[in-house]
């Protein structure tokens, strides 16, 4: 009998496999949560504005929007940052990097990276905790069924290794693979420590550049230019693992056949 991996997220039914540890009141507790901040969204006019000006301003990737929204909490902007870090995770797929690029621009590459890499863990918690805790109709609502079938599908090629390339990859949304992580049985801290060693990479690089995005259009460019030779470098990385790994299964497929 063929054996599932652990880490294969669960289809039958629309939900993930039951796991151990979210019962009813854990339910009950993060469901109240999201109602409470529907109910604000939908009855605070300011509320309602002030999220719908946030989502529109990472859908255009306006960066000195990013930078004026957080700079003018002035001694709180770091909080704010942590918390819209936190949202944006939560309203997949939404980019991450500008806040990031915004982070290091504000407080200096190193201030920035680190606030930049701990509230991205963070919101990476919280996006697999309302996976494990909610299932996974409600994951699909927030993400949409193809761009979940799609991380599913990276899950059942790689296994294990799906967290720590996933975040490796900048094509690939960080919080689309914390949702899939918590629709598996996959343990929290294999998958935290996993998302923090992946992710830190790229949040080193972004917030070197977004420290140097100052000085008008020239640095600007170089910045942008930066960003898109680490994904053509990453990407070749992906290639010549992949093809590393194809050579190796055929290798083994051999070996196999031989022994028969």
């Amino acid at each position: 009998m063929e054996q599932t991996d652990k880490n294969t997220p669960a289809r039958s039914g629309g939900t993930a496999a039951p796991k151990k540890g979210s019962g009813w009141a854990s339910k009950i507790i993060l469901l109240a949560l999201v109602l409470a901040a529907v109910i604000v969204y939908l009855a605070v006019p300011s509320a309602h504005k002030a999220v719908n000006s946030l989502v529109d301003m990472f859908r255009t990737g306006d960066f000195e929007a990013m930078r004026a929204f957080i700079a003018k909490y002035g001694p709180w902007a770091m909080a704010v940052s942590f918390l819209l870090m936190i949202f944006q995770s939560v309203a997949a797929p939404l980019p991450a990097f500008f806040i990031t690029l915004a982070n290091a621009n504000l407080f200096g590459w190193w201030q920035g990276a680190i606030l930049s890499w701990t509230s991205a863990m963070a919101g990476a918690a919280v996006c697999f905790y309302i996976a494990r805790i909610l299932g996974r109709d409600v994951v699909v609502k927030l993400c949409t069924a193809h761009a979940l079938e799609q991380i599913d599908g990276f899950f059942e090629k790689y296994g294990r290794k799906s967290i720590l390339v996933a975040r490796l990859l900048p094509f690939i949304s960080f919080d689309l693979v914390s949702y899939a992580a918590g629709l598996t049985s996959m343990g929290f801290w294999e998958f935290f420590i996993a998302t923090g060693i992946g992710q830190l990479p790229a949040t080193i690089v972004y917030s070197y550049v977004g420290g140097m995005l100052t000085g008008g259009a020239q640095l600007l460019f170089t910045g942008l230019l930066c960003l898109f030779a680490l994904a053509i470098l990453v990407t070749i990385i992906r290639s010549v693992w992949v093809s590393r790994q194809k050579a190796k299964a055929q290798e083994q497929g051999a070996d196999a056949g031989g022994k028969e």
